[in-house]
């Protein structure tokens, strides 16, 4: 990777010195940008099409740059939540050329260009998709800590931003959680996916994915083409555009927590290079606790990332690459108390157990004895959590060949591995149910068993116990290799686009669990051990199985299989007329399957090497390499898409659209037991049907952005580890959408709502609500900006949902929330500016999940939850230059 970087930095120094030998005749280009409002409008890009020239307007509107060329040219104005601007400027005898412009309101960005999911880009107002695009200034506003807690401000998304930086269970329009990860959405990064599946057990794309100053801006697409455009993805792309240097410009900045600890610095900076290149570098590391008390430090690590444009007349040519080692904390469920009754019951934190401020790690659990998935003894550190590491190289080329002929062509190569360790909550109770429990669990008959603590010998005289599955999971290879090329040929009012994806996807990764007894407790929990009534000590260090003797010793699973995808597919789009277009797609995705798989075996094993066969040795799990199971399957499945988009007006359309799309499955299609080949365990994929119809409005201050949607829900089975069941239920939703966003003066408001009726229509649970789907969603973001030339910004963003059920059963209810963010910017100087941001600002629990799915009604119930995070303030101070 430090090779790549060095050849990056060398060809763009390289291209600098010898195309600056092209220059042409020099112009200083120069002049104001205001609204309608007759306010400046800092910020706005100023570039000059087909040259590197252009430049960025002050915050008093002005700019200022020099442009080598001739002729005639066009100088174009952008900036997000604005409509562009152009000028047509013939460049003669004056050295000065002014050029003046005037935007207009656009927050809604109904006349930006749409690239994500669609084959060929138009605008948000012509196309019949329903996208949403978030720029690095909307996602202040909303204070996020992860990038599970961005999601939460894209209209349709439910993103259960409560594990930490990934992890996170995201659905979209009524679409159900199925097991967890993003099943039916796709995570990409400059149009292509993280990884060719969204649920991978315990590796999710979202774990290498991270928000930083790299980023330009997120479209994310709801249904429509996504269902054609991309695999895995019928409900959708969330897709990360990074900076590429088109004006020269960048920022540093520091963050750190103010109520917790952590520190971050953040860097980008790119421009042109020459008369014909452009690049950008960025990045960001980190070092901290975390939002949540762990007892060490468990966020560290970093990110960065470089891209080198290469621009022709007709097209252009990137290069890209991306390094990131990064670690944070995973917050799984952990103990709740809960009384009153299921359908009316009250949430609150256990005594000792902040439900929004601890979580289940400890200075007393930082590494994971046991044995590898080759059967050799290894030591894992609790602190690694999720740890991403991925090196990535990629190229994008694009082409207009003339005579409506376009080849857009991506690539990308990605080494990917590291680690998934959390501790869950497996059970929790008073000292006697866990005793109980645990002896069921276990050979050793536990009556008149005494506790003590670990670390001091001495006896447990808490009234809480919990046992812990640590959830150790080696991602050894996870690399993957993509691409994805399209042909498109337009002739008259008929554009046909030809494409073909091919994709590769390694999967291999060993579950290495262990179980572990501790008090229940935020602030650095003790290990508990159990000694027998003969004086026999049962557990060691705490730890009472090598393994999951809790639940059966079901998890110590090696898996490692690569998913072949090919892809072809093709989209015809017709402008039948200037105010009416029509677009169908079809797709088929064909997938072969291939590699082994190993489950558990329970034996002795002298795990610690003493000679002696302790209690906890007698039964070790361990992977079981003498019955490698092969991995031998394929199969394929055809999507299809068709939408209509009708111009009522030059500020007023409406569209509708019906799609076939399906999922995939990859490891839970055969975890944990089962038949590995043809035909598996559970079905291969699952399929999904949606209709879309909807309404577009542009006004003079702002736009909205209403949509009524259809999905219905085909599921062919798959398992989720931490409920131990196959969830296999076909689900229906109906609801509706709406997007707004309005500029009032100084004021910008933004704001959307999504209602949902979804049930299940097939199984024990026909007719219940799917469990955590909300009947209505919201999220509403004002913001100011005062100051004279308005330096400084403050906003407030209400993210919160209704009442939602436990599980498919529909008997314990996780009452309705609201959070609240707030964020404040002071503009010192110039390009200076301090910043102080909170994130729910007043410690509200709102529960996600919950493991149990009822309690004992008018009793006190302790139960296995998550709730959001609870409040955490930070201050940053930034320089733009």
């Amino acid at each position: 990777m430090r090779r790549l970087m060095v050849s990056f930095l060398a060809i763009a120094l390289f291209a600098g010195s010898s195309t600056a030998l092209l220059a042409q005749d020099r112009y200083v280009v120069q002049g104001t940008v205001t609204g309608t409002d007759g306010l400046a409008r800092g910020g706005t890009a100023i570039l000059v099409e087909g040259t590197n020239a252009g430049g960025l307007a002050r915050s008093d509107g002005t700019y200022r740059f020099e442009l080598r060329a001739s002729g005639q040219v066009t100088v174009n104005a952008t900036l997000i939540g604005h409509s562009s601007a152009s000028e047509v400027v013939t460049l003669g005898d004056e050295e000065v050329i002014t050029v003046n412009f005037t935007l207009g309101i656009d927050p809604l960005g109904l006349d930006e260009l749409v690239v994500t999911g669609v084959s060929n880009p138009a605008s948000k107002l012509e196309s019949s998709v329903s996208i949403t695009t978030i720029d690095p200034g909307l996602l202040e506003v909303s204070a996020p800590r992860t990038t599970a807690e961005i999601f939460r401000t894209i209209p349709g998304i439910r993103s259960e931003a409560s594990g930490g930086d990934g992890n996170t269970n995201i659905t979209v329009r009524g679409v159900p959680i199925s097991a967890g990860g993003s099943k039916y959405l796709q995570l990409q990064e400059d149009g292509l996916p993280i990884f060719l599946f969204g649920d991978i057990a315990f590796a999710t794309a979202d774990i290498f994915l991270r928000a930083d100053a790299n980023l330009d801006h997120i479209e994310a697409i709801r249904g429509g083409s996504a269902s054609t455009l991309a695999s895995n993805s019928p409900a959708g792309i969330i897709n990360f555009v990074s900076k590429t240097g088109a004006l020269a410009g960048g920022s540093i900045g520091t963050t750190v927590g103010l109520d917790y600890n952590s520190t971050r610095f953040d860097f980008n900076y790119g421009g042109p290079v020459g008369e014909s290149m452009n690049f950008h570098l960025g990045g960001f590391v980190r070092n901290g606790e975390g939002p949540r008390q762990a007892g060490f430090t468990a966020a560290r690590g970093g990110q960065i990332k470089a891209n080198l444009t290469r621009n022709f007349d007709t097209g252009l040519v990137r290069i890209y690459l991306k390094y990131l080692d990064d670690r944070t904390p995973a917050y799984m469920p952990g103990p709740i108390q809960v009384t009153g009754t299921n359908e009316n019951p009250d949430w609150e934190s256990v005594a000792g157990f902040d439900a929004q401020g601890d979580g289940l790690q400890s200075v007393f659990l930082q590494s994971n004895f046991g044995l590898d998935g080759s059967g050799g003894r290894r030591v894992s550190d609790v602190s690694d959590g999720m740890r991403a590491l991925s090196k990535t190289i990629g190229a994008e080329v694009s082409f207009d060949f003339g005579d409506g002929w376009n080849v857009q062509s991506r690539a990308r190569i990605a080494s990917n591995s590291g680690r998934f360790l959390a501790p869950f909550s497996a059970a929790v109770g008073t000292p006697a149910d866990i005793l109980a429990a645990v002896d069921g669990a276990i050979d050793p008959d536990l009556t008149g068993a005494t506790l003590s603590i670990s670390h001091t010998g001495d006896p447990f005289s808490g009234n809480l116990l919990q046992v812990i599955t640590l959830f150790d999971t080696e991602l050894e290879d996870f690399d993957n290799t993509i691409t994805d090329t399209r042909i498109s040929k337009t002739q008259d009012n008929v554009t046909f686009t030809g494409g073909l994806f091919k994709g590769v996807q390694r999967i291999k990764m060993s579950w290495l669990w262990n179980q572990y007894l501790t008090e229940v407790r935020g602030d650095n929990a003790a290990l508990v051990d159990i000694t027998d009534a003969s004086g026999t000590k049962i557990s060691e260090t705490g730890q009472i199985g090598f393994g999951v003797p809790f639940w059966g010793n079901c998890c110590q699973v090696q898996y490692n299989s690569s998913f072949d995808v090919t892809a072809p597919y093709a989209e015809l789009s017709i402008a039948a007329s200037p105010t009416v277009n029509f677009d169908a797609s079809v797709r088929v995705d064909i997938v072969d399957v291939r590699g082994v798989g190993a489950g558990g075996v329970q034996g002795e094993v002298d795990i610690n090497n003493d000679g002696d066969i302790s209690p906890i040795e007698e039964s070790v799990s361990s992977i079981d390499q003498s019955q490698r199971n092969p991995v031998d399957y394929d199969f394929d499945y055809a999507s299809y898409s068709a939408g209509l988009n009708v111009m009522l007006n030059d500020n007023q359309a409406v569209f509708g659209r019906f799609s076939h799309g399906a999922s995939a499955k990859a490891d839970r299609a055969i975890f944990p037991t089962g038949t590995y080949v043809d035909p598996i365990q559970f079905g291969p994929k699952d399929e999904i049907d949606q209709a879309e119809i909807g309404l577009k409005q542009q006004f003079s201050n702002g736009g909205l952005f209403l949509t009524g949607f259809y999905a219905s829900t085909t599921e062919e089975g798959g398992f989720e580890a931490t409920t131990q069941a196959v969830i296999e239920n076909d689900y229906q939703a109906f609801g509706a959408e709406l997007e707004a966003s309005f500029v009032f003066d100084a004021v910008d408001f933004r704001g959307a709502v999504t209602w949902t009726d979804a049930e299940i229509t097939s199984g024990d649970n026909d007719g219940n609500t799917p469990r955590r789907q909300p009947s209505l969603m919201y999220n509403l973001i004002p913001t100011v900006g005062f100051g004279d030339e308005g330096q400084h910004r403050f906003g407030v963003s209400l993210i919160g949902q209704t009442k939602t059920y436990a599980q498919d059963s529909n008997e314990l209810v996780m009452p309705a929330y609201n959070i609240v963010n707030a964020f404040l910017s002071v503009g010192i100087t110039e390009g200076l500016h301090v910043s102080v941001g909170a994130n729910n600002l007043f410690d509200t629990i709102g529960i996600t999940e919950s493991e149990e799915g009822s309690i004992t009604e008018n009793q006190v119930n302790f139960v296995r939850a998550r709730s959001i995070t609870g409040r955490s303030l930070t201050a940053s101070l930034g320089y733009s230059f």
